[in-house]
């Protein structure tokens, strides 16, 4: 079987739980009334990586151990120490352990819904899905909101991603790569890189003609949105294919060795160097995918030999090239799956689908690193207190640190104004 099969308003909560805002000693309508006069930082990043890990990881096996547990419960893995005082992760994490102070744990992320494209959709958006209405992604969003260069693709899918353009239309979709890097080898993309001998000049003749063929049948489709999408997307593809600096991103044969080996040659490593390269040329919003982690049966023997290791060298080494570029500071990165997995081992030696508690990490891009925010109970099996975090807060703190304020609204094709998130609110937390 394939590694990436599946099986099938403003909340307070937070404020009220955390002693409101701890040692800044601010009351909820404080907060926001700061938030609302743009006095909280953020918006300090200029571009986004948000790495899906599809199947949903286990958060008792990952962030969020729990040593003094039943065994049924804690399962094999023992805790270590990070390079930050008081926190600590899993046994098999020791790289992302070696660099905690650049990213943000945040336990006690709850949501209800255990289906895997729904759970998706919701951590995708952070929106919770209704059958009325497609919400954009993160992607699309970012790039409506900041753009980008002319002769890059603003939003990049490695190789593909569940952020669908939505309401925003066809303008907005991603490009995605459909494959992933190897390792030494040449990057070969689609649209991107000219295959079979063909010229960028006998690409020009192609676009010469079909600009005359369009002509033709102009004055039956200029109302169409769809058209003037993908007219849009026409120049957008030229512009790229003519473009020596793309063509340069997407080789990560290209990168130095000594930047290429942090992040080792797993699938999920060489997508997160590729990332790296696709943010440091000037795209704006890289997604990428990786699967697995559906552990039914197995978890343990999954998630030590091949899972984690592979996920702690591809992000310690994204973190750590980011720094060293000096793009982290300007880059947030948002890593999740879709919900966590049930706290009690099943008779398979798994863990089922449990959205109810799970982890997600968030780092660069002005978002403070070097802490845990929010906690689960003492078995892992929902927030210690409240409802926890929800999708909608991590949507609401992602867009405020690339400066988009999450309350504005959108209309539809229809006319209907939609807020880009209809129920976060900004964890303060993470920009103190």
């Amino acid at each position: 079987m394939a590694i990436n099969d599946y099986c099938d308003g403003v909340r307070r909560r937070d404020f009220l739980r955390l002693g409101v805002l701890g040692a800044a000693g601010l009351s909820l309508p404080q907060y926001l009334r700061m938030a609302e006069a743009g006095e909280v930082a953020g918006g300090k990043a200029t571009s986004a990586i948000f790495i899906n890990l599809g199947g949903g990881p286990s958060h008792m096996d990952t962030f969020d151990l729990k040593p003094d547990a039943p065994s049924e419960f804690r399962g094999e893995f023992k805790p270590i120490a990070t390079n930050v005082p008081g926190v600590e992760i899993s046994e098999h994490l020791p790289k992302l352990a070696r660099c905690a102070d650049k990213y943000t744990i945040l336990r006690g992320v709850s949501h209800s819904l255990a289906a895997h494209e729904f759970g998706t959709k919701y951590m995708n958006t952070g929106n919770r899905p209704i059958p009325s209405l497609e919400f954009p992604g993160y992607g699309p969003v970012v790039t409506k909101e900041k753009g980008g260069p002319r002769d890059l693709p603003p939003f990049v899918a490695i190789p593909d991603t569940q952020q669908v353009a939505g309401y925003l239309g066809v303008e907005f979709a991603p490009f995605s790569t459909t494959s992933v890097p190897k390792a030494g080898q040449p990057f070969t993309v689609r649209g991107i890189t000219l295959r079979n001998g063909l010229t960028v000049a006998e690409v020009e003749k192609r676009r010469d003609l079909l600009k005359k063929l369009d002509s033709t049948f102009r004055g039956f489709e200029k109302d169409s949105d769809l058209i003037n999408g993908l007219d849009r997307f026409s120049q957008r593809a030229y512009d790229i294919i003519s473009s020596p600096r793309s063509r340069e991103a997407f080789d990560t044969s290209k990168e130095k060795p000594e930047v290429a080996k942090l992040f080792g040659e797993s699938a999920v490593g060489q997508s997160c160097l590729l990332a790296s390269r696709l943010i440091e040329s000037g795209v704006r919003f890289v997604s990428l995918s990786s699967g697995g982690w559906d552990t039914h049966e197995g978890n343990f023997e999954k998630l030590k030999t091949r899972l984690l290791p592979d996920l702690d060298q591809a992000v310690a080494g994204l973190f750590t090239v980011l720094d060293r570029k000096g793009l982290l500071a300007s880059t947030a990165v948002f890593v999740t799956g879709e919900f966590g997995r049930t706290p009690k081992i099943n008779n398979r030696g798994g863990r089922d689908h449990y959205p109810r508690a799970m982890c997600v990490l968030m780092g660069g891009g002005g978002l403070k690193g070097g802490q845990v925010i929010g906690a689960s109970d003492d078995k892992a099996q929902g927030p210690a207190s409240g409802d926890g975090i929800t999708p909608d807060d991590v949507a609401a703190s992602f867009y405020h640190a690339l400066g988009i304020d999450c309350r504005k609204e959108y209309k539809t094709s229809t006319g209907r104004p939609i807020a880009i998130v209809r129920n976060g609110t900004p964890i303060p937390e993470l920009f103190a």
